[in-house]
């Protein structure tokens, strides 16, 4: 639904936009980062027909950025960082507008920002004037002007800006449900977020894609192994002897000992074929050699190393 092909956004002799193509399908949120100066926001404004680029092709909801903007606008919705609300108006008269700016048939319009108010839980403010809310329950109205005519492109801007803990657990479960039928694009500095809100991530630094994967894909490529911690009950020095003749084990090493016979082992394993999963060859290797396996985590890089790795070195991902 979005499709980015050779992006190249030029500022003077600057380049801010350096030949990026991603795709966003219905069905997926995917997260967009990098850091300041990256090329993000302009990506964004490019997609929004806020602004133009210099060469390559953008289209969203199958219509190209450049040659039908109006067509572009009505099929997404917008939360961009700063939201422009008119602080008097009240959050009501606000969605009631920005509904008939969109067009939405006045025998659904009602029944539409009923919706919204409920959704983004604005049901204590409906009646308050814009410029009376706090910055979180600003940020609500914003979203809800981006959901008002049910649009199947969401492009979002830092969506949790200003929540409190608990609005940012709800927001993050609701972009999470309206991913599941629409294209989702979600730009963020807050990892965290990133990780359990999104199904796959972009990650551009100085204009350019450097990454891009679900997040275990992006520390698997950071690390070029897998980590795992085991705890497992049985007899310490055999079940060694045979992590040392599987030659997908990279190295192992023995955490502690702890009552009982159970040990506790950590383990880098060379990554799987494609199809394959490294916690299932786990798990069978345990009942093959009658282990009692009491405990598997996956370990390894954070999402942070990966960012941090991928935005300060020359070369990205392939």
């Amino acid at each position: 639904m979005i499709e980015v092909n050779g992006l190249v956004k030029r500022f003077g002799n600057a380049v801010a936009v350096d030949n990026i193509s991603f795709t966003v399908k219905a069905g997926e949120v995917v997260g967009f980062l990098g850091p300041n100066g990256a090329g993000k926001s302009t990506t964004m404004k490019i997609l929004t027909c806020f602004i133009s680029a210099s060469e390559g092709s953008a289209s969203v909801g199958g219509y190209d950025c450049f040659k039908h903007p109006l067509e572009v606008r009505r099929q997404i919705g917008y939360l961009p960082e700063q939201t422009p609300l008119y602080n008097e108006l009240n959050v009501i008269d606000y969605l009631s507008f920005i509904a008939d700016s969109h067009s939405v048939p006045a025998k659904v319009k009602r029944s539409r920002i009923g919706e919204m108010v409920e959704t983004c839980g604005l049901k204590r403010m409906v009646h308050k004037d814009i410029g009376e809310l706090s910055k979180g329950y600003r940020q609500r109205v914003g979203l809800a002007q981006a959901l008002i005519h049910d649009p199947k492109i969401l492009i979002l801007d830092e969506p949790t800006s200003g929540l409190d803990p608990n609005q940012i657990v709800e927001i993050r479960e609701l972009i999470k449900s309206l991913g599941e039928d629409r294209a989702v694009i979600l730009s963020t500095h807050i990892l965290p977020e990133v990780e359990v809100t999104c199904s796959r991530i972009l990650i551009i630094s100085d204009g350019s894609l450097v990454g891009e994967g679900t997040p275990d894909q992006l520390r698997k490529h950071l690390q070029g192994q897998e980590l795992f911690d085991l705890r497992i009950k049985g007899d310490k020095n055999e079940i060694e002897s045979v992590f040392l003749t599987q030659d997908w084990i990279s190295s192992h090493e023995i955490l502690g000992t702890e009552l009982n016979g159970i040990h506790r082992f950590k383990l880098n394993l060379i990554p799987p074929m494609v199809g394959e999963d490294s916690g299932e060859r786990l798990y069978d290797l345990s009942v093959s050699n009658s282990w009692k396996l009491l405990e598997m985590k996956r370990g390894g890089a954070t999402l942070e190393d990966v960012f941090k790795d991928l935005t300060t070195r020359e070369a990205g991902l392939n």
